[in-house]
């Protein structure tokens, strides 16, 4: 491989793809190449498990196609995975000698343990989820994890997939309901057979194009207003009102389903039957998707494998220490600024200013690594561009409420600007919930103004909740005149919502 360029090719049982991808100067990989096949190999598996001659030629031709791209990229090393289809081929041998000798690729054939474990790796590296169930659905193979302390405990391989349950249960292009009732009896004992799985009331975490496509399709008929779909959260009845909703259509009609990959429209019902049948059985309490997947869990092994820990400690800080990265923020004035907002956050808390809880700690101080990012692209309109980038941008280990919450903080200019990216979301946060995100908002713009300089002077805060209002003892190790300035201009927005009166008084100490 290339020092900054990583490529892997997937060969699952209803599509082929190739993905490659550039470190960015965070060290995060972001992909530049998605080249997708719909292979459908599952198809040219016969009953007694050979791949037949036009399932190898199909198989050859597409990964010559891929060639064409690796070696426009140069691309000396790529990983070549195979899944269920090859894995379950009683001619798997004469396939991989032939892929190695007429192709660039060796493919490495994963075992059912491997391919249940990458799943899980990506999850627990892309999410701050620690215990939950994992499932992905391929075309001929489903996987399943139980992973409690975001470690692996159990791990099951289902010889079925969204091609082989259709091919078993559907005649036509959509099924029938006696059809649907046939395979929900069939899910029901495949997941009764594993002991470790039912009741375990915990988030069931999919991945793969099966779960991609129903989110997409639930955030269509509910003309979601955020982008992404990585860690988008449903519900059963959501669940259930995709299944209705697509039940109804004609084939014709399934095609055209806004979300929907075209070549999935065959395969989605019975697909959406398995997560409705999963979450009944564990007793879920939601339905959560991992845009990353097995491809992301390969690489996750082996780019972590050096530092010996395939884990991420914290996917969370992970994820913020590359937006200071990509948006050169400078850490130094950061860590100043969160110092003053917790000191300030906590003598409004200890003083009963406001009712504030440890959660709200939290975003105020991811706000403040993020605060008014967006003047990296244009510092006169910088609030808009910083609530679309943190609204916007997929952020690891934030579900969409905390990314959202967090956007509204980070962009707070005024309280009219805050209603008004507040508005295509009014049905998310109670009344409550929006003024402590005021408030928040503005406090660490009241704190960015004590470190308008970035010299980090401030070094000490101590505070006097009086009659007239609250007074604020600022200790400076040098002049404070540009500080003060600031601080005079932006403590009207903190005023309004604690509605008491703020004075700012400055004194000298020695550094």
């Amino acid at each position: 491989m290339t020092k900054d360029k990583y490529a892997i090719i997937d060969i699952g049982s209803n599509t082929m793809r190739l993905v490659i991808f550039q470190r960015d100067k965070s060290g995060r990989l972001k992909e530049i190449e998605n080249v997708k096949a719909v292979a459908r190999l599952r198809n040219y598996l016969t009953e007694g498990s050979i791949l037949t001659k036009d399932g190898i030629r199909i198989l050859l031709t597409t990964l010559h196609s891929f060639q064409g791209v690796t070696r426009h990229h140069q691309l000396k090393e790529v990983k070549c995975v195979a899944t269920a289809t090859i894995r379950q081929a009683a001619n798997q041998k004469e396939i991989i000698n032939l892929v190695t000798e007429e192709t660039d690729f060796t493919i490495r054939l994963l075992s059912e343990y491997e391919e249940a474990y990458f799943g899980f790796l990506a999850v627990v590296n892309s999410t701050s989820i620690d215990d939950g169930i994992t499932i992905d659905i391929g075309g001929g193979s489903t996987e399943i994890t139980y992973f409690k302390d975001r470690k692996l405990i159990n791990y099951h391989s289902f010889p079925f997939g969204s091609l082989s349950l259709k091919k078993q249960f559907v005649t036509r292009e959509v099924p029938s309901e006696e059809e649907l009732e046939k395979l929900r009896i069939f899910l029901k004992g495949e997941f009764q057979s594993l002991t470790w799985l039912k009741n375990k009331q915990l988030p069931i975490v999919a991945i793969g194009g099966s779960a991609r496509n129903m989110v997409q399709i639930d955030q269509s008929l509910k003309a979601y207003p955020l982008a992404g779909v990585h860690q988008y959260k449903m519900k059963l009845e959501d669940i259930e009102e995709v299944k209705r909703h697509l039940i109804e259509l004609t084939f014709s009609d399934l095609q055209k389903v806004e979300g929907l990959s075209r070549d999935r429209a065959d395969i989605i019902i019975p697909a959406v039957e398995v997560f409705q049948s999963l979450y009944e059985h564990v007793d879920a309490n939601q339905f959560i998707l991992s845009k990353k997947g097995l491809r992301d869990g390969v690489f996750y092994e082996e780019l972590t494998r050096d530092f010996g820990l395939s884990i991420f400690p914290n996917v969370i800080e992970e994820s913020f220490y590359e937006l200071a990265t990509d948006y050169d923020i400078n850490l130094n004035h950061v860590f100043q600024v969160t110092n003053i907002a917790s000191a300030i956050f906590q003598h409004l808390k200890e003083a009963e200013i406001y009712s504030l809880t440890n959660e709200d700690l939290i975003i105020l101080k991811r706000g403040a690594f993020v605060y008014n990012l967006g003047q990296y692209i244009d510092s006169d309109s910088s609030s808009q561009h910083t609530f679309y980038l943190i609204a916007n941008r997929t952020i690891d280990g934030l579900l969409h409420p905390d990314r959202l919450k967090i956007a509204l903080v980070v962009s707070y200019k005024s309280k009219e600007s805050f209603k008004q990216y507040l508005d295509p979301y009014q049905d998310w946060f109670t009344k409550e919930v929006q003024k402590k995100l005021r408030l928040l908002g503005a406090l660490i713009k009241f704190s960015y103004s004590l470190n308008a300089t970035k010299r980090n002077i401030v070094k000490h805060i101590e505070f006097e909740d009086v009659q007239s209002g609250l007074i604020f003892h600022i200790s400076c190790s040098k002049d404070w005149q540009p500080e003060y300035y600031q601080v005079e201009k932006q403590k009207k927005h903190l005023e309004k919502i604690v509605k008491r009166t703020i004075t700012v008084k400055f004194k000298y100490v020695e550094n």
